[in-house]
């Protein structure tokens, strides 16, 4: 870790309100690196030997069975990821690797653990950080099981277009394979759900789109904001 990345670190919500001496020897053993895209970082199965902090890029948590392999999450800055292994001192149920040039901060599991015993404060963010990530995961539980696949649809492009400026266009920020994943699709599923949107507005140009009946998307749509509120932190 240089010295010259320390208070940029500090001042992530994990660690700001951290005790000194205990951020210093938390940050001892911790390093900053740069990974380039589609690099492999964690894989399922394996022992959580770190904690990894995104704090640019962006990594895609996926898991595979019986011959298939489906994207869980895209963790975005500043977010961890694995935090519950580490704690638990257990092994990875997903695997973990960078879609973009990333920074990524790595900190020995162990380290974690202990400053997790000795810090009020860094225990207390990490409850809280967990809580998020629980929320999270329950809001894409209700998503899966509440909605048909055209709706889950609708909603994503809805929260993509009002994350983008709500100018009625959006610019999907993965691949058609990786949306289709995180809604719990298969591709071909997929391509059917954007067909029957047509009639709602939604216009299919490669992975620019546009909504030209936005209120009759929202009507098929029916968002719901203790689904689709993502002040907690987004799954995917």
């Amino acid at each position: 870790m240089r010295s010259e990345d320390l208070p940029v670190i500090g001042q992530l919500p994990l660690f700001a309100d951290m005790d000194e001496e205990h951020f210093a020897d938390l940050m001892r053993a911790a390093y900053l690196q740069t990974f380039p895209p589609q690099v492999d970082l964690i894989s399922e199965g394996d022992r959580a030997d770190f904690l990894y902090v995104v704090v640019e890029g962006c990594v895609e948590l996926y898991a595979r069975s019986n011959g298939r392999e489906a994207t869980m999450s895209l963790v975005r800055p500043v977010s961890t990821f694995i935090l519950a292994a580490v704690l638990k001192d257990v092994r990875y149920l997903m695997s973990g690797r960078t879609t973009e040039k990333s920074r990524i901060l790595l900190i020995p599991s162990e380290d974690i653990r202990r400053a997790f015993r000795q810090d009020d404060a860094f225990a207390r963010a990490i409850v809280v950080e967990l809580a998020s990530r629980y929320r999270a995961v329950v809001r894409d539980h209700k998503n899966q099981k509440l909605r048909t696949g055209v709706e889950r649809l609708a909603n994503r492009l809805l929260v993509i277009e009002r994350d983008q400026g709500g100018k009625g266009r959006l610019t999907l920020p993965y691949d058609k394979r990786t949306l289709a994943s995180l809604l719990g699709m298969t591709p071909e599923n997929l391509s059917r759900a954007f067909n029957t949107l047509k009639p709602y507005g939604v216009e299919v140009s490669g992975s620019e789109i546009r909504l030209t009946k936005a209120g009759d998307l929202r009507g098929l749509a029916k968002p719901n904001e203790l689904i689709d509120d993502d002040t907690d932190g987004p799954v995917g």
